[in-house]
């Protein structure tokens, strides 16, 4: 039996074609890591130095995984790890090379996009593994569940993890771990005390999400993420609150928040209003305004984001939500 790992977290008030198909109902969860297992580091997206990924990797080893460092990591081409054609052939052999169980992204930033549609996931359908990130990465996780059909983990990636372990705040310890946890298979509940903006109720389906920006530039493509059915849970950084509020109507406009089974809104990091352009409504108000008309569960302060409490979740992976008069819980029944 796999084991039962609950955390509980304070509530802060702070492709190769184009066309579009059919979404896809099931999904295939890689198969979990074991000891001697190895990670592969690449990043598909902005730069970062060997020094700064040392603490993940040792960690990582740490942990009984074997580590293989990607071509990428110490490149660089202006703002990204290495020019787009660099990029896709690091990731590329991560995705081909059996001998990599998982994959972690280095970090986020921008650049993914634009190597997307440079890739071949054909081996990778046959032979899927974990893939790990968020930020920008949330556009790998969009396009393995609605054009791939395979689970993803979103999670901190090597520029989060702490450069002195033994001195690393409980909260930071807590994240990192559970990706751990995550690659083994151990069942994480995840619970937050409640809030007075949210809806109460349950629900289960798939869980989905992860940064707004990305889900909704990816809109129309072949990457474009399927909601109905599912939970989406949603987070941002460096956005103002009109941007929010935007983003947030042309996912209604869209029909992606028609058909939800639940939502779950995790941290939102807002640039402060212009001066004499002041928006006038708050993250909750922007959210209820948009879901109003359904009737599934909603919750606020999540502990996943561009934020120290940012958990790993099984993207694509069956999860049930409850919110109720003493808290949130998230778990995979």
């Amino acid at each position: 039996m796999l084991a039962t790992t609950t955390v509980s977290i304070p509530f802060y008030t702070s492709g190769f074609s184009h066309r579009k198909q059919e979404p896809l109902s099931d999904i295939r969860l890689p198969s979990y890591l074991k000891a001697g297992d190895t990670i592969g580091i690449t990043s598909p997206a902005g730069f970062i130095t060997l020094a700064e990924i040392r603490p993940a990797v040792e960690l990582i080893q740490s942990w009984g995984f074997r580590v293989v460092i990607g071509e990428t990591i110490g490149r660089r081409d202006f703002t990204f790890g290495g020019t787009d054609q660099q990029r896709a052939e690091d990731l590329q052999m991560m995705l081909d090379n059996n001998a990599v169980h998982a994959i972690m992204c280095a970090r986020g930033g921008y650049g993914t996009v634009r190597i997307i549609d440079r890739l071949d996931f054909s081996r990778f359908r046959q032979h899927p593994k974990w893939i790990i990130g968020f930020s920008d990465i949330t556009l790998l996780h969009c396009h393995l569940n609605s054009h791939i059909g395979i689970a993803s983990i979103h999670a901190k990636m090597c520029n989060s993890f702490p450069s002195d372990w033994l001195n690393a705040d409980p909260v930071q310890i807590q994240t990192i771990l559970s990706i751990r946890q995550a690659l083994s298979g151990e069942r994480i509940t995840y619970t937050a005390p409640s809030s007075p903006a949210n809806r109460e109720g349950s629900a289960e389906g798939q869980l989905v999400g992860g940064n707004l920006s990305i889900i909704e530039t990816l809109a129309g493509s072949s990457s474009d993420l399927d909601t109905a059915g599912k939970i989406l849970f949603l987070e941002d950084t460096g956005e103002y609150l009109y941007s929010i509020d935007r983003m947030l109507w042309n996912l209604k406009r869209s029909g992606k928040l028609a058909r939800l089974r639940g939502l779950i809104i995790g941290g939102f990091k807002v640039k402060p209003d212009d001066a004499g352009e002041e928006f006038g409504k708050s993250i909750y108000e922007i959210v209820m305004e948009k879901v109003g008309d359904y009737q599934y569960p909603v919750c606020f302060g999540f502990p996943v984001g561009h934020q120290r409490e940012n958990y790993a979740l099984k993207s694509g992976v069956h999860h049930r939500l409850i919110v109720d008069p003493s808290g949130v819980t998230l778990s995979v029944p």
